[in-house]
């Protein structure tokens, strides 16, 4: 069910499936994305697990919050989102991207809430980023750019997430057009983009600050990548191991940005097997 909560003063847009009384897994979704990024892993998840996605505050079809954009403001945001849909227990925490980020800095900020973590083609492990997010640092441009989204545009932002074009419906482009005519969607975007990272790509210091803290809080983790990712390319999927050296970790072949979409099924077996294994051992 997806259905709207008000938080903070705030309508937040949260998709809950499951049994409420089963473990809770939270999916996290990227930069200008939306909790319609982890559709597919509801339906193939929610037989074991209590399963809540959610709009990011700002993202999506959630209002942003007063607080400035940032890794931090986000995971509070979703910790507040959380406290009001009643579900406080720790979480095996799934991020995508910006979402990974977000995970991380949840483990970080509130380490008694997280249980598991899994990345997903992750952001905090590298520089290297798609020029489209780079541009949006040029002064004046990013506006411009964000501004200037057409259905020609929001075809092409998609055809840069996935490696098989079939995965480029007319739907995610309706929708993609949808939560870009938002009055917010732009300011939010770019915000979010500057905070991270600038036209030499994603920024250094808040990578290695957030590394270091969630260091200090070992979760089991599994680290998960598509080999054809024209967003946050799988050449950092080292960098991750690196940072995680216990960690599992999956390399989807002829996979993009998204394999919980473009690989969903082998995702889903994949995350099952590492939740089930982690649920086994703590009983």
């Amino acid at each position: 069910m997806i259905k709207n909560l008000t938080v903070r003063g705030a309508t937040i847009r949260v998709h809950e499936t499951g049994d409420p009384e089963h473990p809770p897994i939270l999916l996290l979704h990227g930069i200008g994305r939306s909790l319609e990024d982890w559709s597919p892993q509801h339906e193939r998840l929610s037989g074991r697990w209590r399963v809540i996605s959610v709009d990011l505050p700002g993202f999506g079809l959630s209002d942003r919050m007063p607080a400035p954009i940032s890794l931090a403001s986000l995971a509070d945001g979703v910790l507040a989102t959380l406290d009001t849909l009643g579900e406080q227990r720790p979480l095996h925490v799934m991020g995508n991207s910006l979402g990974g980020a977000v995970a991380m800095q949840l483990l970080a900020s509130t380490p008694a809430r997280v249980s598991t973590l899994t990345l997903v083609n992750s952001a905090g492990f590298g520089k290297e980023v798609a020029f489209f997010l780079r541009a949006l640092a040029i002064p004046g441009l990013g506006k411009r750019l964000l501004r200037r989204i057409d259905a020609r545009v929001a075809r092409r932002v998609e055809r840069s997430l996935f490696h098989d074009r079939a995965y480029v419906t007319p739907e995610r482009v309706e929708f993609a057009l949808r939560v870009a005519a938002r009055p917010e969607h732009a300011l939010v975007f770019l915000e979010t983009a500057q905070a991270l990272g600038g036209l030499r790509g994603i920024r250094g210091p808040w990578r290695r600050t957030l590394l270091e803290e969630v260091a200090r809080h070992p979760r089991p983790t599994l680290i998960v990548w598509g080999d054809h990712d024209l967003i946050l390319p799988a050449t950092q999927l080292p960098a991750a191991r690196a940072a995680f050296p216990d960690a599992r970790w999956h390399l989807f072949p002829d996979t993009g940005h998204m394999p919980q979409i473009e690989r969903a099924d082998e995702f889903a077996d994949l995350t099952e097997l590492f939740l089930t294994a982690r649920s086994d051992s703590v009983a």
